[in-house]
């Protein structure tokens, strides 16, 4: 089943941090780092560097394109084999308009639009906790999924809806529960459960830190370690379900630099915040699992939480564990989301989902720095 992914606070055993730095899924035993922690970041070469900018140029050129094409467009996504930007399209006509150096066509059956349909019905018809669905531009298709908490009474109920649009879905089970995770970058408590920071952010001369909204609605009060002797600040605002994103203002005197802890004891600057496409690898930050890679699969994602559902997420091959929420999703230098839920582990595999920081951060008019 998707899960939350949210851990008790006291299986943890995080110690305080003398400055917190967003993290992918890390070590509960994360340690305090020093003030200069981010000078001893790795740095991409200016040719990997370079290439990234390049790449998530195309991806937004391709998105513009396929704004373009209109009706006749059926998503986006990145070919790792030939390096170029994948526009799909339902007429050859539309050809011309997208070949250009940052894209090329692909003809398919189904529009974005005619996939959407099969969406909405799913959102109407059959909003089970423990299912999610997405679009996948690669197949054409909606992929669905069941965890093994959807009984056989709901599968049918399921079944119903896509066996309507049997050319269009892609039904599967997915083995354990889907889920929303607490912690994540490195561990943040409240309320009793462990979270993990996404990123740290700012409006002007106030800081604030970015998490998962799943994980500000259980407190008010956020600290750097379980003993709750380290005050981080207090909720500026909390949005799950429907979003799963939320914010804490700090209001004390620990170090709060714009990076993101690896678990090696390295760093990763964050200097601005993009938005996902379909093939990008990305890699997040916990406090469970530490830092973990994979692929983003699809974009616009349902996943139905037993809390509730939740839209527009980021579908990805990334595994998460209990404990790993509200971390970090990013690119190189580039936040891209926040720690949602999933199903699966770390140790045979899962399918983690993310909401796009882009949201967060327009919703709250902070930035990254």
């Amino acid at each position: 089943m998707t899960h939350i992914l949210m851990r008790p606070a006291a299986v943890a055993t995080a110690a305080a941090a003398g400055l917190l730095t967003a993290a992918l899924l890390g070590s509960p035993t994360a340690q305090a780092t020093s003030p200069d922690a981010k000078s001893a970041a790795p740095t991409s070469s200016v040719s990997e560097t370079d290439r990234e900018n390049t790449t998530m140029a195309r991806a937004r050129a391709a998105a513009a394109l396929e704004r373009k094409v209109g009706s006749d467009a059926g998503g986006t996504y990145y070919d790792a084999r030939t390096g170029s930007m994948v526009v799909n399209v339902t007429s050859r006509r539309d050809f011309a308009a997208v070949r250009t150096v940052e894209a090329r066509p692909r003809l398919v059956r189904f529009s974005t639009r005619q996939l959407d349909r099969v969406t909405d019905v799913l959102t109407a018809r059959a909003s089970i906790p423990g299912t999610a669905w997405a679009i996948d531009p690669r197949g054409n298709e909606v992929d669905v999924t069941a965890d093994s908490t959807v009984s056989r009474a709901e599968m049918a109920r399921l079944r119903a809806v896509t066996s309507r649009f049997a050319a269009r879905t892609d039904l599967q089970r997915t083995p354990g529960r889907l889920q929303s995770t607490i912690s994540g970058g490195q561990a943040i408590y409240g309320g009793g459960s462990r979270c993990s920071l996404g990123f740290n952010v700012r409006s002007g001369t106030t800081y604030y830190f970015l998490t998962a909204g799943h994980c500000t609605n259980i407190a008010y009060y956020w600290y750097a370690n379980s003993s709750q002797s380290t005050y981080l600040g207090y909720r500026a605002g909390t949005s799950f379900p429907g979003n799963d994103y939320g914010i804490v203002r700090y209001n004390s005197s620990v170090s709060k630099p714009g990076n993101v802890y690896l678990y090696n004891g390295s760093y990763q600057d964050i200097t601005a915040a993009g938005n996902a496409y379909v093939g990008e690898y990305v890699r997040r930050s916990g406090s469970t699992t530490g830092l973990r890679g994979g692929y983003v699969q699809a974009l616009n994602a349902t996943v139905n939480y037993a809390e509730g559902s939740v839209y527009g997420l980021i579908k990805t091959n990334v595994c998460a564990e209990g404990g790993d929420s509200g971390g970090s999703l990013f690119d190189r230098n580039y936040a891209i989301g926040l720690t949602s839920g999933g199903s699966g582990n770390c140790s045979t595999g899962g399918t983690t989902y993310f909401q796009p920081v882009t949201e967060a951060l327009n919703a709250y008019g902070v930035s990254v720095y």
